[in-house]
């Protein structure tokens, strides 16, 4: 502790640079956080809709759902009735009595019944599209066709572009980490190979009286470790109020996600996330310099 504060402003650029890298990683966290929930909101408003002939049968189109549903790739299917259909069509064209006076003369409804196909993963309905390509119900293998549309071909850019933005944003978020991450630790190195020079003299008479090598190490390694505490305390201590500045622009622009109610509910998480990175740098660091400069 006293090499920690007389060193002080050796210490302080350690400490500014882990605080920026331990903020960075803790932005990704809550930004990755962010950005998985936003995403999540999305993927559940895609969907494959599958619509049906008006011949089709009830009986037919529980079969096919059944079928589907046991597909490791859905998460759910939704089944909409022909009498549902017709009825959401009233409710969205309640103002235009042409539209539902032209239904009314039919005397019959015209709809065919409708499943609406939700995957686990984005990436995942290319093959509940063939899926459905090759199932009876599309008229596949010379059986009676009940299906007349299927809408993930106009739905294809929409969760091809989802699927890609998620990919590389992880990447993104991974790359931008490491870089900070080695950063920290080769200032962090420095500053350590710098407090050795500087207490040369005490290390030189320490080992004149016959210190053991981890007597003479020991203050180094505990030095870059309160770095890290120090520098990860400073991002905690920067977090709340921000996250409590941004909660209401970021529930605004984003929808799903609030950063103040994230902050509260995972800070046993963020906690370990920012203090471990941060201990485990100037570890690092300190073991690094140590080996490399304190090896006789």
């Amino acid at each position: 502790m006293v090499g920690f504060f007389r060193n002080g402003f050796v210490s302080l650029s350690a400490i500014l640079i882990m605080t920026i890298t331990l903020f960075v990683i803790a932005s990704l966290v809550v930004g990755g956080a962010a950005l998985q929930s936003t995403l999540k909101g999305l993927t559940e408003k895609v969907d494959i809709n599958v619509y049906f002939l008006a011949e089709a049968t009830e009986e037919q189109i529980l079969d096919l759902k059944k079928s589907i549903e046991t597909l490791p790739e859905v998460a759910t299917v939704q089944y909409v009735s022909r009498g549902d259909v017709l009825t959401r069509f009233q409710d969205r064209h309640k103002n235009n009595s042409l539209m539902l006076q032209g239904i009314d003369e039919l005397g019959q409804n015209p709809f065919g019944a409708s499943l609406a196909i939700q995957a686990k993963e984005t990436s995942q309905y290319e093959s509940i599209a063939k899926f459905l390509d090759s199932t009876p119900a599309a008229g596949a293998e010379g059986s009676a066709r009940i299906i007349e549309d299927v809408n993930f071909g106009k739905n294809r850019e929409t969760i091809d572009r989802l699927t890609n933005i998620i990919a590389t944003l992880r990447k993104l978020s991974m790359a931008i980490a490491i870089f900070f991450g080695i950063a920290s630790i080769l200032i962090a190195f420095n500053t350590i190979r710098l407090v050795i020079y500087t207490s040369k003299d005490e290390i030189g008479v320490m080992r004149l009286v016959g210190a053991e090598r981890w007597y003479v190490r020991g203050p180094f390694m505990i030095t870059g470790v309160l770095y890290g505490l120090t520098a990860g305390t400073l991002v905690l201590l920067v977090l709340y109020p921000l996250s409590y500045w941004l909660a209401a622009d970021s529930e605004k622009f984003l929808i799903y996600f609030n950063t103040l109610t994230y902050f509260t509910s995972h800070f046993a998480y963020i906690f370990l996330v920012v203090m471990g990175t941060g201990v485990l740098l100037g570890a690092i660091s300190s073991f690094l310099a140590v080996r490399r400069y304190l090896t006789h």
